[in-house]
């Protein structure tokens, strides 16, 4: 056996707790998940079927934890994982699956199929088995601090040209906020207004925030690559952020998968619960409405539509309060067939994005998004999600629908915020 074989096989041992084994034993291989999962809908390939992606798991399962497949293997009867598998799953994995949890939505035996594929991942990346952009990524967020190579220089040029913008001081480093505030690289790259609009939204309303400049990176390349402890690494950089400054709060910014992993599971990763609460900033905004605090004025008479970021609208929960502020700022809002916790995925969530060689099967899938929006054919989507704007930026213009703006539900918010202080 090679040494990346058992490397592969030791990390995915390790992963086979009862959560797994009981969703293994329960799998009743009826195949609909595969019309929940849009790799499998716009390609045909049954290869992309959600339950078959996990198949060096399911197989290391059979043949080592059950009577049969343990009888199976000991005559010979079975075939046992080769390297052979791990490359070739490491393709369908990672390029083949956006670990949206779409599929986990509709097993008719509740099995989370998504959480399986993390533990796949696991396997192949002990096993070096990991493609080349999410590793490099990797490297860069454990190195730099950010998987795009986002320096504090960079962030401190991005708040100087925003407080110019805005007339307003973006506070750093303060003890004692009650909120601390991440971004992902994206947003600070791509969208650096998003920055500029929390502070006029938090100065209207009266929020107490800073920023660390120790750390102040939301995504999680450790949870996209499948390395546990990378994964809790980074975790760890942000606990420690927050309580340097004594923050009682830290806030999750528009990127769905960082929401997911820093509220839910971070305290796995470090082992103990963390000492602040965690909030997305969309579930911020929407308290600070409920409150009365964030006001309004004027609307967006555009045809608007929602879309759901797969990990804070499915896995977080995060549904009704973007459409609640919506309704504060867009008259004509108009929903898209097939949305909240069962909306279609951009198709660059888990890691995809940071994958070029998925590139052209990124475009492809984005025909399922397609459909949604041609179905009603908004003047304008929004999305609270950094790597969903991304990735929907890159579907318009391949498909050549120009006619569809992209914007951020935040952006939306300030420019139409009441300004007066809380």
């Amino acid at each position: 056996m090679s040494d990346k074989l058992t490397l592969g096989m030791e990390a995915m041992r390790a992963q086979m707790d009862t959560r797994v084994m009981s969703y293994m034993s329960s799998c009743v291989h009826c195949g609909i998940c595969a019309e929940a999962c849009l790799f499998y809908t716009e390609t045909g390939d049954a290869r992309y079927t959600p339950i078959y992606k996990v198949e060096p798991l399911r197989k290391l399962w059979r043949q080592e934890y059950t009577f049969w497949g343990k009888l199976a293997a000991s005559m010979g009867l079975s075939k046992k994982l080769t390297e052979e598998d791990l490359a070739n799953w490491e393709e369908l994995v990672y390029d083949g699956c956006t670990m949206c949890s779409r599929c986990s939505m509709v097993c008719p035996v509740g099995i989370d199929i998504a959480y399986m594929i993390r533990k796949v991942k696991e396997g192949l990346a002990a096993a070096g088995f990991s493609p080349e952009g999410l590793v490099e990524a990797g490297k860069r967020a454990v190195e730099i601090g950010s998987p795009m190579g986002v320096t504090l220089k960079t962030l401190d040029a991005t708040i100087r040209v925003q407080e110019k913008e805005t007339g307003l001081k973006i506070p750093m480093d303060v003890e004692g906020a009650d909120y601390l505030c991440l971004f992902s690289s994206g947003e600070i790259a791509g969208f650096p207004e998003f920055i500029g609009s929390l502070a006029k939204i938090f100065r209207a309303t009266g929020v107490s925030w800073t920023i660390s400049s120790e750390y102040f990176e939301a995504t999680n390349t450790g949870v996209q690559l499948g390395n546990s402890k990378m994964a809790a690494t980074l975790v760890e950089r942000v606990v420690s952020a927050a309580e340097k400054l004594k923050v009682k709060n830290v806030i999750s910014p528009e990127c769905g998968h960082a929401y997911t992993t820093i509220r839910w599971d971070a305290p796995n990763f470090i082992g103990r619960p963390l000492p602040f609460r965690v909030v997305h900033i969309i579930e911020l905004l929407d308290e600070l409405r409920r409150d009365g605090r964030l006001k309004t004025e004027g609307v967006n008479t555009d045809r608007l539509s929602y879309h759901d970021p797969c990990n804070a609208a499915r896995r977080g929960g995060v549904i009704k309060q973007p459409r609640d502020l919506l309704a504060m700022v867009a008259p004509n809002f108009t929903e898209l067939p097939e949305t909240g916790d069962m909306n279609w995925c951009c198709g660059g969530g888990g890691g995809v994005s940071s994958n070029e060689r998925a590139d052209p099967l990124r475009l492809k899938v984005f025909d399922a998004k397609k459909r949604q929006l041609d179905a009603i054919r908004p003047e304008g989507l929004v999305t609270a999600c950094s790597n969903c704007r991304h990735m929907l930026e890159d579907g318009l213009e391949e498909n050549e629908m120009h006619d569809i703006e992209l914007l951020g539900i935040t952006e939306l918010i300030a420019d139409h915020l009441v300004e007066e202080s809380g």
